[in-house]
């Protein structure tokens, strides 16, 4: 079987009229259904009206009319994602009663706006508290790259079904890394933008302060296009702190021309495997990057997300977890719970924090324009799995997966993760992150273009 055209390819092959969205659309509705028995990606389907959708842009330009930048483009977005008529799940089993969607979530409506073509829903975690997918209501979503083993959290879906070439672009959600973790463990493109920087209207929250909502992507080049497409203010969202647009796509041919890259030492790397350590290695030769930079408080910037997660988690749930608590995820009841019980002392202290860590995290930037980490400290590991090993240290495995990125978004900086392959992973990918300062998304996604045009970040086709 010939490989599925990317992101971008099919993007300029509708545009093109090479292909139609039709055509493109037969394609996605077969790849999944010859694969998502064994992937999981998906908990709803919309094909019908995905046909009617794409009917419509080919009636576009048999007229003769401008289509949009994403016209055809197949995608599927995490089910906490609302989608008119059909009830958001979240990943629970306690929203199945809520009544549907009156309307579509706005980063929805953008994409549809520029041409996409949606095809359904993703598995995710519970209220996206988790970094593997292990879903029990709706079953594991299961690695592309090794079936046995997890695609990651709590976006595991939308980072499986673009592995999988069921789609080439999906939304997710970033927390502590739900965006970033999915990325590198199934070897895909992935953005978490700026805190604020995304409209968050028609999404399930999970934690109010440091939500972020993003693209996943099977090409850098689909992944700019994508972000460009979903910006844009949004007044009646007051978590959307973005004033313009600011496109990203006629930039990234710069790559990293002229910008000071740096790779980031102490903490992470104190807490990534040799193979995580190796794609760092990789990705900065690559960069021309040499110089070590210390991020600051990375380890108390990590408790303090976990302190804020746990607090506005539980009081979100409060009211869930007093009268449906049997029926919530085993895997995150407990820490829904013991959130709720956390002294209010100790949110406001993480607070406290935070004001100040954000402080010293934006002074790195007066130095570096990009900064180079791991994504995660260890290559996928097999559903299941309860303790793994960092350089000689056990560490439990569910929570441990998020030790790399964390920190970053609990400063709100934007994040390219970017799809590395290192030896002694069983073939299985590890991301890198690439940092930039908040609001500098076209330099992390130009260090990005860098990295795919020297060959070293790409995706690879499954072994289904």
């Amino acid at each position: 079987m010939a490989a599925a055209p990317t992101l971008s390819q099919t993007a300029h092959a509708v545009s093109s009229g090479q292909l139609s969205a039709a055509e493109a659309l037969d394609a996605c509705i077969a790849r999944i259904e010859a694969t998502e028995a064994r992937v999981n990606a998906f908990t709803g389907t919309r094909f019908e009206a995905a046909r009617a959708q794409a009917a419509r842009v080919d009636a576009m330009r048999a007229r003769g009319e401008p289509l949009g930048p994403l016209a055809g483009v197949p995608f599927a977005v995490k089910n906490l994602f609302d989608i008119a008529g059909e009830v958001t799940l979240a990943g629970s089993k306690v929203n199945r009663t809520n009544p549907p969607a009156s309307a579509d979530a706005v980063l929805v409506q953008r994409l549809e706006a520029a041409g996409a073509v949606l095809v359904g829903s993703l598995n995710m975690d519970e209220y996206a508290y988790g970094f593997t997918t292990e879903n029990s209501h709706y079953g594991p979503t299961h690695n592309p790259h090794k079936l046995g083993h997890v695609a990651g959290g709590s976006s595991g879906g939308s980072g499986a079904a673009v592995a999988a070439r069921q789609v080439p672009l999906t939304l997710g959600s970033d927390t502590n890394g739900s965006i970033r973790v999915p990325s590198s463990f199934c070897g895909v493109w992935g953005l978490k933008p700026t805190f604020g920087r995304l409209s968050r209207r028609g999404s399930f929250p999970f934690v109010a302060s440091i939500d972020h909502l993003g693209p996943f992507a099977d090409d850098v080049a689909g992944l700019a296009l994508a972000y460009d497409a979903l910006q844009g203010p949004d007044p009646l969202d007051p978590g959307c702190f973005a004033t313009s647009v600011q496109p990203v796509t006629r930039s990234l041919g710069l790559g990293v021309q002229g910008l000071r890259v740096g790779l980031l030492g102490g903490y992470f790397v104190e807490h990534a495997s040799p193979p995580a350590r190796n794609a760092v290695a990789t990705a900065a030769a690559a960069l021309g990057a040499s110089a070590t930079v210390e991020w600051p408080d990375a380890a108390q910037a990590r408790a303090a997300a976990f302190i804020t997660s746990a607090s506005e988690g539980g009081a979100l749930h409060l009211q869930r977890l007093r009268t449906q608590a049997a029926d919530f995820e085993p895997l995150s009841v407990d820490r829904f719970i013991s959130g709720a019980l956390q002294p209010a002392a100790w949110y406001l202290r993480a607070q406290r924090f935070r004001r100040v860590y954000r402080d010293k995290v934006n002074a790195l930037f007066r130095d570096w324009d990009v900064l180079i980490a791991p994504a995660t400290p260890v290559a996928a590991p097999a559903i299941g799995t309860e303790w793994i090993d960092i350089n000689g240290q056990r560490f439990p495995c569910r929570p441990s997966i998020g030790l790399l990125t964390q920190p970053i978004s609990f400063a709100g900086c934007p994040v390219v993760a970017a799809p590395l392959w290192p030896s002694g992973t069983g073939g299985l990918p590890i991301g890198v992150q690439l940092i930039a300062a908040p609001w500098r998304e076209d330099i992390a996604l130009r260090a990005g273009w860098a990295l795919a045009q020297a060959g070293v970040a790409h995706t690879r086709e499954p072994a289904l």
